[in-house]
């Protein structure tokens, strides 16, 4: 095959790539915003004191084990071995996995909720003993938790559809169901708690817990349509020695274990977060509310790029490695990061330099302090600094999955729990920075996870085109810097304008977005960033 060809197949490649992450962003823009929705309702009711911290661990505790047994390790196992069935095997096979696998994955987790609802108390105090200083919090953190648990069933199966959907190629359902969460929680919520909770006897936090709830169950009924559509409609069946399921709850048990890693990390900076002292040696309310809600505004440019190409990717490089077509695996990772690089890094910067702007519009009424709001742009633009290495673990961890490898990301996971505790220990106890520290702890991990595993699956698949990708990525970031100088003369220039806070935040968004983009394309065009025009051109041809 000549080289015209070749480049011509590489690049048409490439466009369907960005065409599937493109109806993925835009699915994952609404639910990121929607979510940003329910936290500014939350923040309007219960600002930053105790009762949000105990809400924000109630949902954590149950949320983890949605991490370990739904969108984490059960998606990164299924989605690979449910496209092998479906490129290699019949479509009466490949519905007979789904159908053991949403079985014997409805038995676990009905057992995980009733075990855990039991055992809340436990978890609370051991992921925040500094809760037990403030009276009641404890308490009302554990009723909470019991409260939230069961969503935990409803976005299990949830995540087993969203996998059959991205592996027929269907993104949109499944990315924008999560904005069907946000929006029914917050409904319900408010709802239960705040409309009709004084005639119930439902107070605003119980409502809104019991919301989550809903929320998921509303997240599952909106998907389950389009599972039918595509042929695989749910039916019980119970064979647990099927050779499908044996393959993913091989690949699950060492993502289980890479997973609980990461959880022991959220567990170290959840109890170091809830000890935190103010200078009179007093526990601090506030410290585990401003982490949740600065790390709410990272999700928006992780969703939007990160979790967009991998749910794009992992499809296409699963079936490459089915084929054991390994330069076209090659080939859609590599772009894949590239382009995730070329949007996140100049996202980490306008998060750092716009983010008290953008969390006091959003977030500051009601119970909402400014305080508040600059705290928690304190710990954003320290979570801001591991963006790039959030979203590149997006790419890179399927990517090994994909290949049949899930121990890789393990032992590398469970490195991290000491890269972890030795900066979180050097950041809040030996730099005194508090929240802030735990944030950049987070950053680090990220940038180390990110860092190892791409020159570990570099050895495995022959090269990432890593000059290519490492000129790409210091084009790009001096362009952001460049961006970032703007941005901040912007915010600078504006308190001798305007008086008003409000107004004055106002204007740094309207102003300072637009300019940081305009800069940032100007200055990246003048050094030729790679894959730039392309996306330029894909964008122009929506348009039109």
């Amino acid at each position: 095959m000549s080289s015209a060809p070749q480049s011509d197949l590489a690049r048409e490649r490439a466009d369907g790539l960005l065409k599937s992450a493109g109806v993925v962003s835009i699915a994952v823009a609404a639910s990121r915003v929607t979510g940003l929705i329910r936290e500014s309702v939350l923040a309007w009711l219960f600002g930053a004191g105790a009762t949000f911290d105990a809400y924000v661990l109630a949902y954590r505790i149950p949320n983890l084990a949605r991490d370990l047994f739904a969108e984490g390790a059960l998606a990164s196992a299924f989605v690979p071995e449910f496209t092998r069935y479906l490129t290699t095997k019949s479509r009466e096979e490949a519905r007979e996995l789904s159908n053991v696998t949403g079985t014997l994955l409805m038995l676990i987790v009905s057992a995980v909720v009733i075990a855990g609802i039991a055992l809340s108390p436990a978890f609370v105090n051991l992921f925040a003993p500094g809760y037990r200083a403030i009276p009641g919090k404890t308490e009302l953190a554990i009723s909470l938790c019991r409260t939230m648990f069961p969503f935990l069933l409803f976005i299990a199966l949830a995540a087993q559809s969203q996998g059959i959907l991205n592996a027929c190629h269907k993104f949109g359902v499944p990315a924008v169901s999560s904005a069907v969460f946000n929006l029914g929680s917050v409904f319900f919520g408010l709802a239960l708690g705040y409309w009709f909770g004084p005639r119930l006897g439902i107070s605003k936090v119980e409502g809104m817990a019991i919301g989550i709830v809903c929320g998921g169950a509303g997240q599952l009924a909106f998907e389950l349509p389009s599972v039918w559509r595509a042929g695989f409609a749910w039916r019980p069946r119970w064979n647990p020695a099927h050779a499908g399921v044996r393959r993913i709850l091989k690949l699950m048990g060492p993502a289980l274990i890479g997973s609980a890693s990461v959880h022991i990390n959220l567990l170290v900076n959840t109890n170091l977060a809830a000890g935190i002292r103010d200078a009179a040696g007093h526990v601090m309310n506030g410290p585990v509310s401003w982490l949740a809600y600065s790390f709410r505004f990272m999700q928006l440019p992780i969703g939007l790029f990160g979790v967009a190409m991998g749910q794009a990717m992992l499809p296409r490089i699963a079936r490459s490695a089915a084929a054991d077509d390994m330069p076209e695996f090659r080939e859609t990772l590599s772009h894949s990061l590239l382009m995730t690089l070329m949007l996140t890094i100049p996202s980490s910067v306008g998060l750092a330099v716009l983010g008290d702007s953008m969390i006091g519009l959003v977030f500051q009424r009601g119970r909402f302090t400014d305080y508040d709001t600059h705290q928690t742009a304190l710990a954003l633009a320290c979570y801001a600094a591991g963006l790039a290495g959030f979203s590149a673990l997006k790419l890179i961890v399927p990517a090994f999955y994909a290949l049949g490898d899930s121990r890789t990301p393990m032992f590398v996971s469970m490195a991290s729990v000491a890269v972890n505790l030795g900066c979180a220990m050097i950041f809040v106890h030996g730099l005194g920075m508090g929240h802030a520290g735990l944030a950049l702890s987070t950053s680090a991990v990220s940038w180390f996870g990110g860092l190892v595993l791409l020159m570990l699956i570099r050895g495995r698949i022959g090269g990432v085109r890593g000059g290519e990708l490492l000129a790409g990525v210091t084009k790009i970031s001096i362009a952001a810097a460049v961006m970032g100088v703007a941005c901040l003369a912007l915010t600078h220039l504006t308190p001798l304008a305007i008086s008003g806070v409000k107004l004055r935040r106002t204007v740094n968004l309207l102003a300072g977005i637009p300019l940081g983009a305009g800069v940032w394309y100007a200055t990246a065009s003048w050094l030729g960033v790679a894959g730039l025009d392309q996306a330029r051109e894909l964008l122009l041809r929506k348009f039109r």
